[in-house]
């Protein structure tokens, strides 16, 4: 099993230090903490685990270091920064090992940048030697980039000269659409192998500073101090630690605080059900604190991130996710307003962004999203994110027979209108009921009203509405119906339907970027036998299918 949960104690591959502003994460990969067994971890190259502990990394210093506002990015092994994804790695991983493992690197890059700019923390990457392939991608996801200038040290993006693939984490999305690198000299750089140094990767943005190798710290040291004097963070709070999750997992089910998964292996489903807050929000900001990863919100978010990880590495076959909860809306609805009412605190802040992250991991995930609205459900404000990010949604249509529980209802709250962003930067209202500006007004219109099956429909909050005679075969032969299909052909429908409106940096690396993969991973000329990903290292020559598809 594929564990995402770790802790700096733990770590084999990163070193976290913090100096009061400042703190340096620092690369020093294991090479035999792979993952799988089979490959060295050679020269900083990563596999998933290294970026499993990025990830926490990244995590740990948005909530439990509040006080810090730079991050150094370095490396420990010298005269080499990051030799990026191991390819000895991805020439025995099978196909959805290779692709999960890009998509999660993606979404930790992302991450990163999340975290420069809505929590104030900026990153520097300092390159002390070779940064290849991922390793500069990671870089690339950093604000400022510092080259060692020595005439030797240099990024490069060799993935389509050496291995038949593409950068595999954005690179050539950043750095055309981030870092505005010229298109023709883009060209020439990700088609020559030894990449570039010195003044020409100066010039041509991709990186913002050289240093001569004597003064490399002292300089990022600099750096890192101006950096941090300029952030809003608050100085003098304290953070809140991230604690083990409690999570219980065994053949049949998947259980944490706020979230329960029963794996159904018949209709090849993961049944979610979110449980909603069973008491009131703290009354205060203070106790707000003291609770910590207590507070529902919180645990929510750290429950259905792990979940959604968990399911995509480890349960392959379960293609389809339906997505139930359970609880008071008004709860729910309570604990929004204090999201909403102390949005400028710095853990809210957090924790707001957080559930942001988390909802756009499900997006992103290639499964069938389905919600079920019954009564004793709770698709309220956050919880009908859920709703609104399924690829359809049945809510019943009055009540069941012989059940004491009042009809179904969502309520809509301001956290439907603008904290929990999809990856286009529209909200999943704005997303679902694209440039129908009438239809976000009346639902505007609507917060903190519960909404019955009809009126819901009507608004275009739900997909359909059985009434309890309909209710059972409806939801059964949707199931049904989705296990029968192709799952190659469903992850392509469901990604293309699901990011309506503008076109983001972050759009493009999950929508092309998985795309290409998708094709790219599985051709002859990259993973056959005679393909230039399987044949890296040995010295023979790739032999390529010349026709252009």
């Amino acid at each position: 099993m594929i564990d995402f949960a770790t802790q700096p104690d733990k770590y084999r591959h990163w070193t976290l230090r913090v100096d009061g502003p400042v703190a340096e994460l620092i690369l020093n990969v294991d090479e035999d903490g792979g993952l799988k067994p089979g490959y060295a971890l050679k020269l900083n190259s990563y596999d998933l685990s290294v970026d499993i502990e990025l990830y926490d990394a990244v995590q740990r210093l948005r909530f439990e270091h509040p006080e810090v506002g730079a991050v150094l990015v370095t490396s420990g092994m010298e005269r080499v920064f990051c030799a990026g994804a191991n390819i000895a790695m991805l020439g025995q991983s099978s196909h959805e090992e290779k692709v999960n493992f890009c998509k999660f690197t993606n979404e930790t890059r992302l991450g990163v940048e999340d975290a420069s700019e809505h929590s104030g923390q900026r990153y520097i990457a300092v390159i002390d030697g070779t940064a290849a392939g991922g390793g500069y991608e990671l870089a690339l996801a950093t604000d400022y980039i510092m080259l060692v200038d020595d005439g030797s040290s240099a990024v490069s993006l060799p993935e389509v000269p050496l291995l038949a693939v593409l950068p595999g984490t954005g690179g050539l999305t950043r750095v055309v659409d981030k870092r505005r690198v010229r298109r023709d000299r883009a060209d020439f750089f990700c088609t020559v192998t030894e990449g570039v140094r010195g003044k020409r990767a100066l010039d041509w943005k991709l990186v913002d500073e050289l240093v001569p190798r004597s003064r490399l710290r002292e300089v990022a040291v600099e750096r890192a101090t101006a950096f941090a004097a300029g952030a809003d963070r608050p100085t003098d709070a304290v953070g809140v630690a991230l604690t083990p999750l409690n999570r219980e997992i065994s053949e049949t089910e998947i259980r944490y605080d706020t979230v329960t998964i029963a794996l159904d292996r018949e209709n090849s489903a993961a049944q979610f059900t979110v449980r909603g807050p069973e008491t009131k929000p703290p009354a205060d900001l203070s106790a707000l604190h003291a609770a910590g990863v207590a507070f529902w919100p919180f645990a929510l978010a750290r429950d259905l991130d792990d979940a959604i990880l968990h399911l995509r590495a480890n349960e392959p076959e379960l293609g389809t996710w339906v997505l139930r909860t359970e609880g008071e809306g008004a709860l729910v609805a309570a604990y929004d307003d204090v999201l909403e009412a102390h949005a400028s605190d710095w853990l809210v802040n957090e924790i707001t962004h957080f559930l942001k992250r988390t909802f756009k991991r499900l997006d992103v995930s290639s499964r069938s999203l389905i919600a079920l609205i019954e009564p004793g459900s709770c698709f309220t404000g956050t919880l009908l994110e859920l709703a609104l990010a399924a690829d359809r949604s049945y809510m019943l249509d009055g009540a069941f027979e012989e059940s004491n529980l009042p009809p179904a209802t969502v309520r809509a709250t301001a956290m439907n209108f603008g904290p929990l962003p999809m990856g286009n930067g529209l909200t999943r209202l704005e997303t679902r009921l694209l440039d129908d500006a009438d239809a976000i007004a009346a639902l505007r219109d609507e917060i903190g009203n519960d909404l019955e099956a009809d009126v819901a429909e009507e608004l275009g909050l739900v997909t359909f509405i059985p009434d309890d005679i309909d209710w059972e075969d409806e939801v059964r032969i949707a199931i049904e119906e989705r296990q029968s299909f192709s799952p190659d052909s469903l992850t392509g429908m469901e990604a293309s339907l699901r990011f309506a409106g503008p076109e983001t940096l972050e759009t493009k690396i999950f929508g092309r970027l998985t795309a290409w993969q998708n094709w790219i991973f599985q051709r002859p000329n990259a993973v056959g036998e005679e393909g230039a990903l399987k044949l890296f290292g040995t010295g023979k020559q790739a032999a390529f299918d010349r026709k252009r598809v």
